[in-house]
């Protein structure tokens, strides 16, 4: 199978760039694939593929840029000249931008690419359904939202057209399909990007580095992580570092700079940046709990997948997709109440106050993102791939339960 990625892609900055990374490292182990076509945003520096051992011939292609008008064209000129077998796209509602206009046409990819007959797949990690607008950083006004609503919908249609529209969370499955009427819906997990060995589950010496990772500024909020650790320092005394790596998201440029500057009095603090590939281990692996400040919740967490996979504990907001997804995959972690620093804090303290807890939640965590390694996920979508080639050879319409894999199965 030749099969074309439409992802960002480091060195890029663009949203589900790490997830595109992951998705062609494990891609190009699969025996079914005999070239992978990147089709990518384009990046002054070149595209990472240091990858290490033996895999299929990748083939990049910086076909598209992000808030660009004509991306619709030009990844369709690509897939032209490639003529790949399949086409995977690694989406979310501001993929290609973060303007109304090329946000909007780049959705429409899937529907150019199956109208072409291509078989098409499509990874849909957040449906506006299940957004919150406001706290996502999109709009406050109540009129507009009605108005992005409206768009979601007629974009979500366009998404729909693809042979098959994969998502990480079973909730969304049910959304769609009662929304929608689609039986071309498919539940492929979220998958963990690495399994290393067995960690040691103990702490390096010094200060306990309490960590949040991501792009920050729209959901995700250091100043309640802050303020938690504050009131943690206040009452015990407890060595605490706190580690916000990481960079803003492009809906709130500068925010991170100005949250240096109004907690520049508080001590052991560190804001270390963009985080390269290579680098996430160590942070991962120095933190005595990951911390989720987040006001809401926008589709399965990669955060939380990392966390597992480096055997961390966890402190989590007792928000909607984060609950599913823990209950669903069979991660563990200490709840608190989004935005509220006293329970945020209680959290945190009785994670790091308590080894033996912190030491049962890391190693279910680990376990939980051993279970479903990102080289079963693509195992699937390359079941799904053929499954929709034989379903198309018979004139048959797609459907996922006549394909009949599941998440179930995939676990066991």
């Amino acid at each position: 199978m030749k099969l074309a990625i439409v992802t960002a892609y480091p060195p890029s900055k663009v949203t589900l760039t790490e997830y595109g990374y992951y998705l062609v490292k494990h891609f190009r182990l699969q025996e079914e694939v005999t070239e992978i076509i990147l089709m990518t945003d384009k990046t002054e520096e070149p595209k990472d593929l240091s990858f290490e051992g033996e895999g299929c011939k990748i083939t990049v292609s910086e076909c598209w840029d992000f808030n660009s008008y004509w991306n619709l064209l030009t990844v369709n000129k690509s897939i032209s000249i490639h003529k790949p077998d399949a086409v995977l796209f690694n989406l979310q509602f501001l993929k290609f931008g973060d303007k109304k206009i090329p946000a909007a046409l780049g959705l429409m990819l899937p529907y150019a690419t199956k109208f072409k007959g291509i078989p098409t797949i499509s990874l849909l990690h957040n449906i506006l359904e299940q957004v919150d607008l406001d706290s996502a950083g999109f709009t406050k006004s109540k009129i507009l939202q009605k108005v992005y609503g409206f768009i979601g919908t007629t974009l979500t249609k366009f998404v729909l057209a693809s042979d098959i529209l994969a998502v990480t969370i079973s909730k969304y499955v049910t959304i769609l399909e009662d929304k929608y009427k689609a039986k071309n819906i498919a539940l492929i997990p979220h998958g963990s990007f690495e399994t290393p060995p067995e960690p040691d589950f103990n702490l390096p010496a010094g200060p306990k580095q309490v960590m949040a990772f991501g792009k920050f500024g729209t959901y995700k909020k250091v100043e309640v992580l802050i303020e938690a650790v504050e009131v943690i320092r206040n009452r015990s005394n407890e060595d605490i570092e706190i580690v916000i790596a990481g960079t803003d998201s492009p809906n709130t440029p500068g925010y991170l700079k100005k949250m240096e500057e109004v907690y520049s009095h508080v001590p052991q603090i560190r804001f270390t940046g963009y985080v390269a590939e290579e680098d996430v281990p160590v942070i991962f692996g120095q933190s005595a709990v990951v911390v989720f400040p987040y006001t809401s919740t926008t589709g399965s967490s990669g955060v939380l997948h990392q966390a597992g996979s480096y055997g961390k504990a966890v402190a989590l907001p007792d928000l909607g997709d984060l609950s599913v997804l823990v209950q669903e995959e069979g991660y563990r972690g200490e709840f608190f109440l989004p935005e509220n620093k006293a329970s945020l804090a209680d959290a945190i303290e009785k994670i790091l106050t308590d080894d033996a807890y912190r030491t049962e939640l890391a190693k279910t965590n680990y376990e939980a993102a051993c279970s479903l390694p990102m080289s079963t996920i693509t195992q699937m979508y390359l079941d799904y791939f053929k499954a929709i080639q034989v379903q198309k050879s018979k004139g048959e319409i797609i459907d996922v339960n006549a394909i009949g894999l599941t998440h179930e199965k995939v676990k066991a």
